[in-house]
């Protein structure tokens, strides 16, 4: 197996008083595997001087090493955020790293701004945490992406929209009301307004509108793992559950699914004047379509597109 499917890193573990471990922050993790003579024992100095308790949260800091194999699935919460790390350090993209199982290592986790805490300890120790202006800003699985990584190129409005995972490259722009989930992202210099679900990825000099959705496929969902093509627009609160190739527009307020039936108005009618109907699942992938509703009848239409698709504005990408 090539080394390049192994990773290691040195990290700081938060860890509470029964033993739980909220999260792990890699903050130089490294593709291969660990270099030879190097002894987790004697960790980097710049690191160990860290690894010191917080009583305010009930929690110790310690020093781990980790190496995993990135095709296996995760084995511990350490192991499961060095994975995450390495989608948001862009050693790996979206769907190349195995996470299957990886939320049975995420504990719910209390995030406060002085760091991860055991939600027990949250309620418990609340008097202490007011006094020294603590707050809790959210309850779940996944911490906030730019509390461990500060992607190069990128700029991210709200931090709470962006999950830790998140594979952002540079020149994307995620706005105030945009969302990317962990295992999610995108491959070049986007426009992200919209909710980028998990297992998505979005091409080059594409836009996901604002209040647009792209269907997932973590709950509730199917198995098709959505693209994105390259210079695409997915319009103002539009959505879709197929993938579209490159430069394709789904306008505003359209929702379109594998299940959708799409009249092909572009094609040539068939004999009794009809266009042809399909599954929006036969439609998946295709670069150069059009989507659009029918301002008189309603119906769900797709024709092809000449030239190329949409040209983000440099200046808001830069």
């Amino acid at each position: 197996m090539s080394d390049e499917r192994w990773m290691w890193g040195v990290g700081l573990a938060t860890v509470s008083g029964d033993g739980t471990v909220l999260d792990t922050w890699y903050p130089e993790p490294a593709l291969g595997r660990l270099p030879m003579g190097f002894n987790p024992a004697m960790p980097p100095a710049g690191l160990e001087q860290f690894a010191v308790d917080d009583a305010r949260r009930a929690v110790s800091v310690e020093v781990v090493t980790r190496e995993i194999d990135l095709d296996a699935p995760p084995t511990s919460t350490s192991d499961a955020y060095l994975r995450l790390h390495a989608l948001s350090h862009r050693l790996v993209r979206p769907n190349e790293v195995n996470l299957d199982g990886i939320f049975a290592h995420l504990p719910n986790v209390a995030w406060t701004t002085a760091g991860p805490m055991h939600p027990d300890d949250a309620t418990r120790l609340r008097p202490i945490l007011l006094r020294e202006g603590v707050q809790v800003q959210g309850l779940d699985k996944f911490p906030r992406l730019l509390d461990y990584v500060t992607p190069p190129g990128v700029r991210i409005a709200d931090a709470s929209r962006v999950r830790l995972g998140a594979y952002l490259s540079p020149g994307t722009t995620v706005m105030h009301e945009g969302f990317v989930n962990f295992n999610a992202g995108t491959l070049g210099a986007s426009m992200v307004e919209g909710r980028i679900s998990q297992g998505v990825v979005v091409g080059d000099g594409s836009d996901i509108g604002g209040g647009a959705s792209v269907m997932g496929t973590l709950s509730g969902g199917g198995t098709h793992r959505v693209s994105i093509g390259a210079r695409t627009l997915l319009g103002a609160n539009a959505g879709i559950g197929i993938s579209l190739g490159d430069d394709c527009v789904v306008e505003a307020g359209l929702y379109v699914t594998a299940g959708t039936k799409i009249r092909l108005a572009g094609e040539a009618p068939r004999p009794d004047g009809t266009h042809p109907v399909v599954k929006g699942a036969e439609l998946s992938g295709r670069p150069g379509l059009l989507f659009r509703r029918n301002s008189l009848t309603g119906a769900v239409e797709a024709v092809r597109r000449e030239g190329v698709g949409v040209v983000l504005n440099d200046a808001l990408h830069a």
